[in-house]
């Protein structure tokens, strides 16, 4: 078998193997982070920030729907300045605490994104999320590390390489986007019968 179909052949048992309630957990979460108007943050290194900058704009801009409030999203890896003066004159680890220390409240979520699960940014970033009262997703390769512990509520991407648990990370965020979108719409439905 060639790489391109142990590939895809991987990819697939993967996500036939990814935790349908886990995910619906998530919706669950970022549905009530939208009912009480908090905000979400997303971290992530490497293509899991590129990762955390496409799911910010897809909570962003997907779940809108016309009469209704928007979704809080905000990707802390799309402030470059910010991330690198602390990197530079700080610690790497503290890129992501930098920025929720200007901004998170009580009761907002952070997204975590790591496929090793143990990246020592995200999980400071965790921890003080944790103690200043909000909530933690963290979204994981296998088998999780650290940040599937620390976390409120995780996701496993149940594939060994990286690639795959990055490609799950992106699947995962479609389809919440999706089905928050779906939720949302509902909701406006209800509201508008109510009105009526």
């Amino acid at each position: 078998m060639d790489i391109v179909e142990l590939y895809l052949d991987e990819m697939e048992r993967a996500i036939q193997r990814l935790s349908r309630h886990d995910v619906k957990t998530v919706v669950d979460m970022l549905e009530d982070a939208w009912k009480r108007n908090a905000t979400v943050y997303i971290i992530g290194n490497g293509g899991s920030a590129s990762t955390a900058s496409h799911m910010m704009n897809d909570l962003c801009k997907f779940t809108r729907v016309a009469g209704t409030k928007p979704l809080r999203a905000v990707a802390l890896t799309d402030n470059v300045p910010l991330m690198t003066a602390f990197a530079n004159d700080v610690s790497y680890d503290e890129i992501f605490i930098a920025a929720l220390e200007n901004l998170l409240q009580p009761g907002d979520i952070v997204v975590a994104i790591s496929g090793s699960g143990n990246s020592r940014n995200v999980i400071r970033a965790c921890e003080y999320a944790l103690e200043n009262l909000s909530t933690v997703i963290g979204l994981c390769g296998s088998p999780g590390g650290m940040l599937a512990k620390l976390a409120t509520h995780s996701v496993i991407v149940p594939a060994d390489r990286i690639g795959q648990q990055e490609d799950g990370h992106l699947i995962i965020n479609h389809v919440v986007a999706l089905a928050l979108r779906e939720r949302i719409e509902t909701h406006a439905q209800r509201h508008s019968v109510i009105k009526a």
